[in-house]
């Protein structure tokens, strides 16, 4: 990876992990809905944006990170330990990355609506200064 980690290609083929995979025979209901819990970290970007510690998420990839760079920070993880969010502390801005799909019916979730909100302020706050 770019940042010094590295990442597994096939998580579900991981022994003690999980099928984050979509089943793509599924409606998009199904696709997209919750598949599993995912457990926030301190000290991360996500653990300041969501007030919630736990919350359900869906899930839809193979890839996962095997070793998270030096610069990144996990900040969700998931019941088989797959990093499901990561951030840079030392970013000069917004920076969050997420193995799930907030934009999915964000209007009804409210994590997805705290994390589009604290993007929408960052970028309000980037073109303020700028």
């Amino acid at each position: 990876m770019a940042l010094g980690g590295t990442l597994h290609q096939h998580v579900h083929e991981l022994e003690g992990r999980i099928d984050h995979r979509e089943r793509h025979e599924a409606d998009l209901e199904e696709q997209y809905g919750a598949a599993h819990e995912v457990r926030v970290t301190e000290g991360g970007l996500l653990a300041r944006i969501v007030r919630e510690r736990h919350f359900q998420v869906n899930s839809l990839h193979s890839q996962g990170i095997d070793r998270l760079a030096p610069s990144l920070h996990a900040d969700a993880i998931a019941p088989d330990e797959t990093v499901e969010a990561v951030s840079m502390p030392q970013s000069a801005g917004f920076l969050l990355g997420v193995q799930w799909h907030p934009e999915w019916r964000w209007s009804e979730n409210p994590v997805s609506r705290e994390i589009f909100g604290a993007f929408a302020a960052a970028v309000r706050n980037y073109a303020q200064v700028r």
